[in-house]
């Protein structure tokens, strides 16, 4: 579970960032904002894979914590 979190820590600001790029630059309405976190988060975590031994479900879990927090849910 501590990895998880490690993992969750170090994704949340990148997928915040990306998300307000995103907002930014391509007209999207308010509440596909979440959704959209939680995919970039899943994606983030998906491709970590050379960084971490951990099984693909818990870096899973590590990106949709990610993709939740980087909205604020």
């Amino acid at each position: 579970m501590q990895q998880v979190l490690i993992i969750t820590t170090i994704l949340a600001p990148i997928v915040a960032a990306v998300v307000q790029v995103v907002k930014h630059t391509v007209n999207l309405p308010n509440n596909a904002l979440p959704i959209l976190s939680l995919v970039i988060g899943l994606g983030g975590a998906s491709v970590a894979f050379p960084f971490t031994d951990m099984d693909i479900v818990l870096r899973l879990w590590a990106g949709a914590f990610a993709g939740l927090g980087g909205t604020g849910l």
